[in-house]
């Protein structure tokens, strides 16, 4: 029997009902904050990631030739494809750019809880805005999605220049090794690091800021910044809108990537895989033939929300069953197109079951079972049971379709 790919799922019906209405909260949201929605291939040229990354990325990428000989690779992610496309098709559209997109990505990797090789993502790219109330925007926008899944998070705001501060006078190679070393929190590999470089009160400042939680004295730490100014604007703007954070100044991760503010989200139940979201601002498109464009984004991991939302992620469809003598079998069919109408999900035998059977299987997965027999189609009502409470009565067909909305209304 042939099985799925390794790192890839199956989604039934119960499941896909859940994860289309975290979806649609999120689209939801990207709306009312003026983000429309793009969409780029599922594959692209090889180096559109390779340009950015390096050939090393290629060991963790689906990537094969067409027919053609041409390299192509299946996207790992979607804001180098955003800012391909924006050059293609956009860099002389009025800025900013409020854009978002909703779609899976692959990446050859180990599979384990919250990681897979298909996996989806939701971003926004803020692109042509280079200010901080465009940084704060875009954390903020970040904020209002993640409590809209009602996922519970931490989210850590960082600026690189701290760090960068800090590093400033050590080799990049070095510099590499000890931004790994903060990412993964592993201080007693940067204490001894830094010890064999004569360095131990570089070490002392590092983790020092990693632990720092107030602004003012993070600029004591890491020395003159330029981004300043910049900086506690932007933290004014988050304070301002009441947005929940926490100062993460030793986020070193994408020092190569991001160029300034930068975040990350965490979910309180996912053991060692639980960022749910990263981003921050970057400048790519000059890269790619563009112009030097500013850009802030970011990306949800949807599949972790997912998983760290359980069975609390989505609220079930409230079914109405109907069930039918053969001979009100077409007047069946008129309250059935009345109750769709409606909005609600409607669902009629196909078996040929005997009455009996009909309201037995109705039971399994039903909130209403909407009876019609010859008595009721000769009064033009219907009998309407509560298949959890077992109360029944005869009412209009306009009454029974009010009741069972009212009912899913109050769910």
């Amino acid at each position: 029997m042939l099985q799925k790919p390794r790192g890839t799922r199956d989604f039934l019906p119960d499941e896909m009902e859940a994860r289309r209405a975290v979806e649609w909260r999120l689209r939801e949201v990207a709306r009312r904050w003026g983000y429309r929605e793009v969409c780029t291939p599922e594959f692209e040229d090889l180096e559109l990631f390779t340009m950015r990354s390096g050939e090393g990325i290629i060991g963790e990428m689906y990537v094969f030739e067409d027919k053609g000989g041409r390299k192509l690779a299946l996207r790992p992610e979607i804001t180098a494809a955003v800012i391909r496309m924006y050059i293609n098709e956009a860099k002389v559209a009025p800025k900013p750019l409020r854009w978002c997109y909703y779609a899976d990505c692959f990446r050859y990797e180990r599979p384990q809880k919250g990681r897979y090789r298909q996996f989806w993502q939701f971003g926004v790219e803020l692109i042509g805005a280079d200010s901080a109330i465009a940084d704060a925007e875009v954390i903020m926008l970040a904020s209002d999605m993640l409590n809209a899944t009602g996922v519970r998070y931490d989210l850590k705001v960082g600026h690189l220049s701290f760090v960068k501060n800090l590093l400033k006078d050590v080799e990049p190679e070095i510099q590499r090794k000890i931004r790994a070393q903060l990412d993964k929190k592993d201080f007693e590999g940067l204490n001894l690091t830094l010890d064999s470089m004569n360095k131990p009160d570089l070490a002392e400042s590092l983790t020092t800021l990693v632990a720092c939680q107030d602004l003012n004295e993070a600029f004591e730490i890491a020395g003159a910044i330029p981004e300043r100014e910049r900086i506690e604007q932007t933290m004014g703007y988050l304070d301002a809108a009441k947005v929940k954070y926490s100062l993460n100044l030793g986020i070193a991760r994408g020092l190569d990537y991001y160029t300034g503010i930068v975040f990350e989200g965490f979910a309180d139940n996912l053991g060692a895989e639980n960022q749910i979201l990263g981003g921050g601002v970057y400048r790519l498109a000059h890269l790619f033939g563009g112009d030097d464009v500013a850009s802030c984004g970011f990306a949800i991991g949807f599949d972790r929300v997912m998983v760290s939302l359980g069975e609390s992620a989505g609220k079930k469809d409230t079914v109405a069953a109907i069930v039918c003598t053969p001979e009100a079998r077409n007047r069946a069919l008129d309250v059935a197109k009345a109750f769709r109408s409606a909005g609600i999900r409607t669902e009629m035998d196909l078996m040929g079951r005997g009455f009996g059977q009909q309201l037995a299987h109705a039971a399994k997965s039903a909130a209403f079972a909407v009876i019609i027999g010859q008595r009721e189609v000769e009064s033009s009502e219907v009998t309407l049971k509560n298949l959890q409470s077992g109360e029944q009565k005869t009412i209009t067909l306009d009454a029974a379709v009010a009741e069972v909305v009212a009912s899913g209304s109050r769910g």
